[in-house]
């Protein structure tokens, strides 16, 4: 199932928060950068640990004092690489098999790829939808996603393209 809704990501109750950052771990977004500072020392001594990862991969570190078990970081850019969709994608599909690699029920994330010069809400919604459906067709982690906006504006991004993409045989939110 996929929800959205308005909100805070740091704030949001799940088995683990997606968080976009650069290949350095560099917050890549001010909401990430508001995960980041609440998640504390903890998570950031693991990344830390894992050094520099190319655009498109991603990573499990403990949540430190989020309201997740999980923070699964997710490289968007790099100092070579911009925000594009195809990194966005990679990073997204790279994201949910590490959620569920470890078995993961439930997974918050914002709009990914977005902010000045990036893409759009509408562009963000149209790379991710079509993953997080695909991905909660075929595997059984997590089985609820939950993307956290801002905005009415990506709200109703998020819920056109929902809409867009709907598969007539699943419930969504």
């Amino acid at each position: 199932m996929i929800e959205i809704a308005v909100g805070e990501l740091a704030e949001t109750p799940a088995s683990a928060l997606l968080n976009p950052v650069d290949a350095d771990w560099r917050a890549a977004t001010p909401v990430a950068r508001r995960v980041e500072l609440l998640a504390g020392s903890q998570a950031e001594v693991q990344r830390e640990a894992l050094g520099e990862m190319p655009v498109g991969s991603a990573a499990i570190t403990p949540a430190g004092a989020l309201p997740a078990q999980f923070l699964i970081h997710l490289v968007v850019r790099s100092r070579d690489e911009a925000v594009s969709r195809g990194g966005v994608r990679r990073a997204l599909q790279n994201a949910l098999r590490r959620a569920g690699e470890w078995a993961v029920a439930d997974v918050a994330l914002p709009p990914l790829g977005t902010g000045a010069g990036n893409l759009d809400a509408e562009e963000s919604a149209a790379v991710m939808v079509p993953v997080l459906r695909e991905h909660l067709r075929t595997s059984a982690y997590p089985s609820r996603v939950r993307i956290v906006v801002e905005s009415e504006y990506e709200l109703e991004a998020f819920r056109r393209e929902l809409a867009r993409n709907a598969d007539p045989g699943a419930a969504s939110g």
